[in-house]
């Protein structure tokens, strides 16, 4: 835990509320799958909520192109987990520190941030296994 904090710096969510951005619109997702859209960005939560495993998919460029910097906040609500892929793992990369670098997965009340870095070039930040 960081110093002055009162919570874990993995959990992005409740970084994002201690920094002011408390002003979140929820896109709340039932299904299994889900594709980013463009009225995702920008103080968005996506909330995954199935029992059974899901997948958030990031769209390529070609599909939807976010403009670089754009953060997608993705957290996990059901009881199922999330894995975080993109829709053409061979035009679109996806990196992370989690065991499964290029599809991270999210466990149950578990947050990250997905943001894009350059051209079909996405790193997800936060909770991540």
């Amino acid at each position: 835990m960081a110093t002055g904090f009162p919570f874990s710096t993995g959990d992005v969510f409740t970084a994002a509320a201690a920094n002011g951005l408390v002003a979140f619109t929820i896109n709340a997702q039932t299904g299994t799958s889900y594709t980013a859209a463009s009225t995702d960005q920008y103080q968005v939560l996506v909330t995954m909520s199935n029992a059974s495993s899901n997948t958030f998919y990031i769209p390529t460029d070609a599909t939807y192109n976010f403009p670089v910097g754009t953060a997608i906040t993705v957290s996990q609500e059901g009881a199922g987990v999330t894995t975080i892929t993109a829709t053409t793992p061979a035009t679109t990369t996806i990196q992370s520190a989690g065991a499964t670098a290029g599809s991270p997965v999210l466990a149950r009340y578990k947050s990250a941030v997905c943001v894009k870095l350059a051209a079909n070039s996405w790193r997800v930040y936060g909770a991540i296994a």
